[in-house]
């Protein structure tokens, strides 16, 4: 089955320029297909998506795989699969690591089949199925309680220097003011906090003891918003 997977139904490199069948090029046509709506699957699990991506994902193979094949056993394929690669760098809205991981995953599939290693994609994509299953399902990566974004509101003739140093030590593991702000045409301040609670549950205790303190004026906590997966 690997030796298999390692063969291309192309045949040996000096035979593809101007050899390639129909037959072929239309079961890496179609293979292309059904790993690159693998592929959409795979990063649709347990993630948020729009409908443009998962179908330019499902469609990026095919469109790799058409580029490889038309320079397959030239010596310009090694340029040519630096260009493709390239391609990333026209997406004009920054993605998270997943969206780039999976970018480039479709290429590898589109790489492979666009050399007629069709079985070798096929491994590959159910390897990376089951290795992202079990990531997403397990807790490795994850947090025990993540970072939260608080805002607190203050009446401009409060010094808040030190002033929540004690309700921080009692409900967060991690405090960090990040931002000073003036609202309400100067007349009050907002100060923006990453918080990192102790215990899980005791937003409303955490929230209270702060109201005490800035004199019942408006807070918010809530996830924030600087998150991790982006490159």
């Amino acid at each position: 089955m690997l030796d298999s997977a390692l063969t291309s139904i192309y045949g040996t490199s000096d035979s593809l320029v101007g050899a390639i069948s129909t037959t072929s090029f239309l079961a890496c046509c179609a293979a292309s297909i059904v790993l690159g709506l693998a592929v959409a699957l795979i990063y649709m699990f347990r993630h948020s998506y729009s409908k443009n991506f998962v179908v330019t994902i499902a469609l990026l193979p095919l469109i790799v795989q058409m580029v490889i094949t038309l320079v397959n056993g030239n010596l310009g394929a090694g340029i040519a699969v630096m260009g493709v690669f390239n391609l990333v760098r026209f997406r004009s809205i920054p993605g998270s690591a997943k969206d780039i991981g999976t970018v480039f995953m479709a290429m590898a599939i589109g790489l492979a089949t666009g050399m007629g290693f069709i079985w070798l994609g096929v491994v590959f994509t159910l390897i990376v199925a089951v290795v992202n299953v079990a990531y997403v399902l397990s807790p490795f990566g994850q947090q025990k309680e993540p970072t939260k974004t608080l805002r607190i509101t203050l009446p401009e003739d409060l010094d808040f220097e030190g002033i929540f140093d004690d309700v921080m030590g009692e409900f967060t593991s991690f405090d960090e003011l990040v931002e000073v702000r003036t609202t309400n045409m100067g007349s009050l301040y907002q100060l923006e906090y990453a918080v990192r609670l102790k215990r899980p549950g005791t937003e409303k205790q955490f929230i209270d003891a702060l109201r005490c303190l800035n004199g019942n004026l408006k807070i918010s906590l809530g996830r924030s918003m600087l998150g991790q997966n982006t490159l």
